[in-house]
């Protein structure tokens, strides 16, 4: 025992001292933000200015319910432009101030929007026209509305930008909603009653506290704390596969050998680099503990409400997890020559690892399904997925304690497997091992 102290309080030192130790503390808080709020941040993005269409509507019913759609359903809808021979911008200098408001608001809502009536050309005529606007640039796209439109006709949509489905989807959602209000307009409802009916209905959510709750800090800090363990198991994983890796490359583990047995050295390294881990999580924790402080002294943030509980079960799968996999890392490192061969032959345990953090989105929908439950009790997976499932919707305890016993045993498994291995692999060099090879190790330890 105290040669296996020795070798943890090593690895937790040298480790905890070290540049890459504090850098990693403090950016990683800033790096969990990075990845969880900029990605919606930058789906919520339009680049480029607002989307040029131009509207072609054949039935002279709905050019200004789709334009008004277009506009997010602003109050008041889009002018209709006068009959004119060739196809100019809806706002020019000559247009009125209203107009200029007018397109002001198209444009904050991401869509200039423009009608132009066939008059005395053909149809193919005008086709051409705006096919000769979109290649100088100037609109983005034009859409046909057809003459049976309001009946069983299909509209028809050009875009220079055909990978671009967001407004492809958004221009079909305007054309449907128009069209609806158009033949109940039709049907002999009155205007007014038609935009009644079409109000959309505000949901009011309300959270375990009974105050209103968007959702939006209970989700982000679902997907948070999947992120955390992924990641964190992932790094500290990768460390113990460096740590092997050079003690082979370097010899240090034929002199490490002649004075200990290679369980005790293999263990030490997997609780060294854990408490390495937990002491930059306590860091963490901490900080969002003064955080949540600062937010509930009359801060305008508002925080989800974590039971404490949550916290604990955090740890003990983090550690679960931390013990799969970094035994694993272990075996790899000890059955290859250099770091390049160990990222590759880790491949399949970063896919493993990708799968579970995957599956936490549709756990995150339904936390209570079947495909919940057995992702849950995988022992590759249940890190993250029961994590998420306990902060969703907490499932019956002996879940919980089922998948914990499962995770811990095959974490003890693969431990007894990975000391009769690792004794045979860190003294070989030369090549690296193969599976066969594997085998007869641990049949002959």
């Amino acid at each position: 025992m105290k040669k296996l102290f020795a070798v943890v309080k090593r690895e937790y030192i040298q480790r905890v001292r070290t540049k890459f130790f504090v850098i990693a503390t403090v950016l990683g808080p800033l790096l969990m933000a990075a990845f969880t709020v900029v990605p919606a941040l930058l789906m919520g993005m339009k680049s480029g200015g607002p989307t040029r269409v131009v509207i072609i509507d054949q039935t002279g019913k709905v050019y200004a319910r789709v334009a008004k759609e277009l506009q997010t359903g602003r109050e008041r809808p889009a002018k209709r432009e006068t009959p004119r021979p060739t196809t100019q911008p809806a706002v020019g200098p000559g247009e009125s101030q209203e107009q200029l408001k007018q397109a002001g608001r198209m444009t904050e809502a991401s869509f200039v929007v423009e009608e132009v009536r066939l008059g005395d050309r053909s149809l193919e005529d005008v086709k051409k026209d705006l096919e000769s606007r979109i290649q100088r640039h100037d609109i983005d796209g034009y859409v046909i509305l057809p003459p049976d439109l309001l009946k069983d006709g299909r509209p028809e949509f050009r875009a220079r930008n055909a990978a671009d489905l967001f407004t492809k989807e958004t221009i079909e959602s305007s054309i449907s909603k128009a069209v609806r209000s158009q033949r109940l307009v039709d049907a002999g409802i009155k205007e007014e009653a038609v935009q009644q009916a079409s109000e959309p209905v505000d949901l009011k959510p309300i959270g375990e506290t009974g105050q209103e709750s968007k959702g939006e800090g209970s989700f982000f800090f679902v997907f948070g704390l999947g992120l955390l363990i992924y990641m964190s198991t992932l790094l500290y994983g990768q460390v113990v596969l460096g740590a092997v890796i050079e003690e082979k490359e370097t010899r240090i583990a034929e002199i490490l050998f002649s004075s200990m047995r290679s369980f005790p050295l293999m263990m030490g390294k997997l609780i060294g680099v854990s408490l390495v881990a937990l002491t930059q999580m306590g860091i963490w924790g901490a900080a969002f503990l003064a955080f949540s402080a600062w937010a509930a002294g009359g801060s305008s943030i508002t925080l989800p409400h974590v039971p404490p509980m949550v916290f604990v079960y955090f740890g003990v799968f983090f550690l679960m997890g931390y013990f799969i996999y970094s035994t694993v890392y272990a075996v790899v490192g000890s059955m290859v020559t250099t770091t390049q061969e160990g990222g590759q032959l880790a491949m399949p345990v970063v896919l493993m690892l990708v799968a579970g953090f995957f599956l936490s989105f549709n756990i995150i929908r339904s936390p209570n399904s079947s495909l919940a439950f057995w992702a849950s009790m995988f022992p590759f997976f249940a890190p993250i997925t029961m994590l998420v499932r306990i902060v969703t919707e907490t499932p019956p305890l002996w879940q919980i304690v089922l998948s914990l016993v499962i995770g811990f045993a095959t974490a003890i498994g693969l431990i007894w497997l990975a000391s009769r291995i690792y004794r045979i692999g860190m003294l070989m060099t030369g090549k690296k091992a193969t599976i066969p090879e594997v085998m007869r190790w641990i049949k002959q330890s």
